[in-house]
């Protein structure tokens, strides 16, 4: 049996350099859990880093393969899944409509971590919409994360979008997801069929 692939997807404006795509690779490096990982740079305009993680995943249809979608990345996520059978997702604080949310964003844009300038465009938002999933064919291939103090998106979407999968809803906390590492162990148990989730306790 070969072993598993996890991919970190990260979000608009974010990188490998990612906190939570850090702290997940460290974890696995410092348990040793017997998996590959990959954290993909992923292009600013969406056609274009949905096309990147394809050929990542079709490269690897005869393993399991783990998305963990941050924020626009769970809605990229949530695309690939829908198409692809041997994938399951984790989503953290998954953006449902990115195609509306980013409206306000339009304009010269910076990439937090990288500093690359771009222009920002509603040739991004119709690319948005081009990959959008109006329903979730299995919800058993979905775990949510989310926590109710995001301060960007409004987590009850994602309980809407996901209502039949799995979900961990954290009072408090942030868009970063705060204390990430603790639901680690969560994930792998999912990666490996089994849904295992801590109460959800308030956030200090």
């Amino acid at each position: 049996m070969q072993r598993p692939l996890f991919i970190y997807v990260h979000g608009f404006n974010s990188s490998p350099a990612s906190i939570k795509a850090q702290l997940f690779g460290r974890y696995l490096s410092e348990y040793q859990v017997d998996a590959d990982y990959e954290v993909p740079e992923l292009s600013h305009w969406p056609a274009q880093a949905i096309s990147q993680l394809e050929n990542i995943v079709t490269a690897h249809t005869d393993r399991t393969v783990l998305l963990i979608g941050s924020s626009l990345g769970g809605f990229y996520s949530t695309h690939l899944t829908e198409r692809y059978d041997n994938l399951r997702t984790v989503l953290v604080n998954p953006a449902v409509r990115p195609y509306a949310l980013l409206e306000t964003w339009l304009g010269d844009n910076e990439n937090l971590y990288t500093h690359e300038k771009y222009l920002l465009t509603r040739d991004h938002l119709q690319q948005l919409l081009d990959i959008n999933c109006e329903t979730i064919k299995d919800p058993s291939r979905y775990l949510l994360l989310t926590q109710t103090a995001d301060e960007t998106l409004d987590y009850r979407e994602a309980v809407d979008k996901y209502p039949h999968s799995p979900q961990f809803v954290q009072p408090g906390g942030s868009h970063g997801f705060d204390q990430f590492e603790n639901l680690i162990p969560a994930i792998l148990a999912f990666s490996e069929g089994r849904v295992v989730l801590p109460p959800a306790d308030p956030l200090c």
